[in-house]
């Protein structure tokens, strides 16, 4: 039986691009080696592929935010997604 992990903290402040996102969710939240690295991947292996921890930090979010727009709208939008849609697999997700 696979235990949740209480909390993972993602630290976004020195991502700079969408593939150093995507590389750094894969590792943070136990992502297998052949994760495909963009949304569509993203959303199949929080929904499907691991469990998501019971809360989800990511520290340098608004800065990361104003860097990377796009990529912080969908993130967003996915976990928002999953919470919606699957709550009691999603984690509760703080933007420090």
């Amino acid at each position: 039986m696979v235990v949740r992990k209480d909390e993972v903290t993602v630290d976004l402040n020195d991502v700079s691009s969408s593939l150093e996102l995507q590389s750094r969710l894969m590792t943070s939240l136990d992502f297998p080696g052949w994760y495909g690295r963009n949304w569509d991947a993203f959303w199949d292996a929080i929904t499907g592929l691991v469990d998501m921890p019971h809360r989800l930090r990511f520290v340098g979010w608004t800065d990361f935010a104003d860097r990377h727009p796009r990529d912080a709208k969908q993130l967003r939008e996915c976990l928002a997604r999953m919470r919606a849609e699957l709550p009691i697999h999603a984690a509760v997700v703080a933007y420090d």
